[in-house]
């Protein structure tokens, strides 16, 4: 019988493409799915308030967590990208250090996160977008996850070094723990001890901590592929190089996407307060299907990875074939169901008839996202995991500075709200057949790279 260790290189190298896909995807899409409960947890428990000003908050306070989600990612996303090209090419000590050098970094990242945020904290509030019904709110809000940043970013990180050798099951169980703590928690917080909006941030900060502890233990108990090693607390020049080269760019990711959605809060506040709490909810709602597409394109990110080491690009193709086509069919499935229970999932966090109108509405524009972001995430991700950044950085910057945030302005401008709905489902048409391009000029490459070997 199959080692642990067999199993997991077997499913990398030589399994049939969509079962590799599936079996590397749908635990974390399941994974993903219990961070959207997360997410939608303390919006439903805030909603029981009666208090939309608080829901408001939480939306507007939501870009802070991308940004400890973006920094993590830069360590994660570059950390795991290298790591499993180095599996690939059977370099075991270099991927052990480069594990133990992502840890040290996020140890790093978090604190210089905290420290700053909190320094410059009433400033950050006001760029947010708060205003006077919801500065109070959100700056409770912000200070409690601002303070908690190491487990957030630790928790993220380590989700993607498992994911780095397939251990995916293994990523996915602090996620569940944290989530069904978190559940248990907000109610406690929020209305037992009646600390509100400042309640539901203590609790998912603390449901993070347990996640990121209990995705420790696996390494402490020798269960994964590589280890940490104090040895190996200091990254060499290389180890650094590699982290950032694939890191930035994909930080850059949810960086600019941070900077969209302030920009979109900034504008929806102009219509009312109300509806930055019915988009916060649509978009929310909708974050099912976003993390459905990321599920997909991690789940591929350590094949493509690792055939990119043991230089077999045609099993390349065919994995970015069957990701390809089961994340776009996927999301057409979820775009249906929007569609047809809009206002239903709207009215699961909110009984305001206002909030529940709105939103509904702005759920079946955004929905139109779903067919093409797929396709777009899962090209960028497997630009990272060749080791090629500078595609990704490409559709990074054309994607939310030249597009996104230009259209949304203009839009907005010219047709006013229903005109900056419509902003991102154009953008990401336009973007699947320029990543498609990129992916099809890469691709050549790696032919011709087949064919002199």
């Amino acid at each position: 019988m199959e080692n642990k260790e067999d199993k997991r290189i077997y499913t990398l190298s030589r399994e049939a493409p969509f079962k590799a896909v599936v079996k590397m995807s749908v635990p974390l899409i399941f994974g993903m799915f219990i961070m959207v409960l997360n997410n939608l947890v303390d919006t439903y428990f805030i909603g029981l308030t009666g208090d939309d000003y608080q829901m408001a908050a939480v939306n507007l306070a939501y870009p802070v967590m991308m940004v400890s989600v973006a920094i993590s990612n830069m360590i994660g996303t570059g950390a795991s990208s290298f790591i499993a090209r180095c599996i690939g090419s059977e370099e075991k000590n270099k991927a052990e250090h480069t594990l133990t050098s992502a840890f040290t970094l996020t140890v790093i990242n978090s604190l210089l996160v905290t420290i700053a945020g909190l320094v410059f904290l009433s400033p950050l509030v006001s760029l947010l977008g708060a205003k006077e019904n919801t500065f109070l709110y959100t700056q409770q809000y912000v200070s409690v996850i601002l303070t908690g940043s190491i487990f957030t970013m630790g928790s993220y990180t380590t989700g993607a070094l498992l994911r780095s050798e397939g251990s995916v099951r293994y990523s996915m169980t602090g996620m569940i723990v944290g989530t069904i703590l978190n559940i248990g928690l907000d109610p406690l917080f929020i209305f037992a001890l009646n600390m509100q909006i400042k309640g539901a941030a203590v609790a998912t900060i603390l449901s993070n901590a347990v996640g990121f502890g209990v995705s420790l233990l696996y390494y402490a108990g020798r269960k994964t592929l590589l280890r940490p090693s104090a040895k190996y607390i200091i990254p060499t020049k290389e180890i650094l190089r590699e982290i950032y080269w694939v890191g930035v760019p994909a930080s850059l990711e949810t960086l600019l996407t941070s900077a969209a959605y302030t920009v979109n809060n900034n504008l929806a506040v102009n219509y009312s307060e109300l509806t930055v709490t019915a988009m916060g909810i649509a978009q929310k709602v909708l974050s099912l299907g976003n993390y459905v597409y990321q599920g997909f394109a991690s789940g591929t990110q350590p094949i493509m990875g690792y055939n990119y080491g043991a230089k077999n690009p045609d099993r390349m193709r065919k994995i970015l074939k069957a990701g390809v086509l089961t994340v776009t069919g996927t999301e057409i499935v979820l775009m249906l169901i929007y569609a047809v229970f809009a206002p239903y999932l709207i009215d699961i966090f909110t009984d305001s008839g206002e909030v529940i109108e709105i939103g509904a509405h702005v759920l079946r524009r955004l929905m139109f996202i779903l067919p093409f972001v797929g396709t777009v995430s899962m090209c960028r991700m497997s630009f990272q995991a060749m080791g090629k950044p500078q595609y990704a950085f490409g559709i990074t910057l054309i994607r939310q500075l030249i597009l996104y945030i230009p259209l949304l302005l203009l839009l907005d401008k010219v047709f006013g709200f229903n005109g900056m709905l419509w902003a991102q489902p154009i953008t990401e048409a336009v973007m699947m057949a320029v990543s498609l391009i990129l992916l099809t000029t890469v691709i050549r490459k790696i032919q011709g790279w087949e064919e002199s070997e």
